[in-house]
């Protein structure tokens, strides 16, 4: 690969490398403020999807160390996209040392609410919000946690907002620092939003599980204790990892719910769910 480069992003290390200069350019950029990682875990390939669309409709392949044959490729304009994209597949494919959570997740002296739910759940978007509000952001895309001791570890990358959120999103946080917007991406309109500066100076920092939450926007305000049978259920769903991880992918999510309460709410809009959040975080 002509152009590289590595980030780390929590306790992972990934190196990016493309044919094109763009996608690099784009991610050096929205990732200026984060380490260079001392190994890279995960390698990351954005090949020319043949030599001629280096120069005409140039498009790229998402490669690396793991790979779904069935990926297709994107246009360059949507390099970012697929540097993401990649980033998280290998993450989801490859990784053995958390049980990984497909989830969102805020710290708040010492204890994390994790969050998650099936996609336009709002839980990046709820996530980002409170961020904003005294609460630390660790992640949107995964939650790590640790077999031995249970602990969350952080996992802040970049932020997808997609579609209403990106408005939402800019109107709460004029001063952020986002990335360009994609539009008409196979998700839908696309933009990137840099995590605040503390999610990313504190990302070593571990959290203690003390809420589970699963988040349904546009319905009517309404709380639900969820039991742990359930919980165990649909954090299964949420897990890329559960099944390689074996005994102690069980072990580990059955301490979590055993362990920690979970909640489900339904919430209107965004200001809705944050009362909600609060009022149950106050009542543990």
């Amino acid at each position: 690969m002509r152009h590289v480069t590595s980030i780390r992003v929590g306790p992972i290390g990934f190196r990016v490398g493309s044919d094109f200069a763009a996608p690099i350019a784009a991610l050096r950029e929205l990732y200026a403020d984060y380490p260079t990682p001392e190994i890279a875990h995960f390698t990351i390939r954005l090949p020319a999807t043949a030599p001629w669309r280096r120069l005409v409709r140039p498009a790229v392949r998402i490669e690396g160390d793991y790979m779904l044959p069935e990926t297709a490729p994107l246009p360059l304009a949507h390099g970012l996209l697929a540097a993401e994209m990649a980033m998280n597949l290998q993450v989801a494919l490859g990784h053995r040392r958390h049980l990984l959570l497909h989830a969102s997740c805020v710290e708040r002296d010492g204890c994390a609410l994790l969050m998650t739910g099936e996609s336009g759940s709002g839980k990046s978007t709820l996530a980002t919000l409170l961020g904003t509000r005294g609460w630390r952001f660790m992640g949107d895309e995964f939650v790590l946690i640790d077999p031995e001791n249970g602990a969350a570890h952080a996992f802040p990358r970049a932020i997808s907002l997609k579609n209403q959120a990106i408005g939402v999103i800019e109107r709460a946080c004029p001063d952020a620092r986002f990335g360009p917007l994609l539009l008409g991406t196979p998700k839908g309109d696309i933009r990137h939003l840099v995590p605040p500066a503390d999610a990313i100076a504190r990302m070593d920092e571990p959290a203690h599980p003390a809420l589970l939450l699963f988040p349904t926007f546009g319905l009517a305000r309404e709380v639900r204790s969820v039991g742990a049978a359930e919980a165990f259920v649909r954090l299964t769903q949420a897990s890329t990892n559960y099944t390689a991880l074996g005994e102690r992918g069980f072990r580990a999510l059955t301490r979590l719910v055993d362990q920690v309460p979970a909640r489900a709410i339904d919430y209107p809009d965004s200001e809705a769910a944050i009362e909600q959040v609060e009022e149950l975080w106050r009542g543990l």
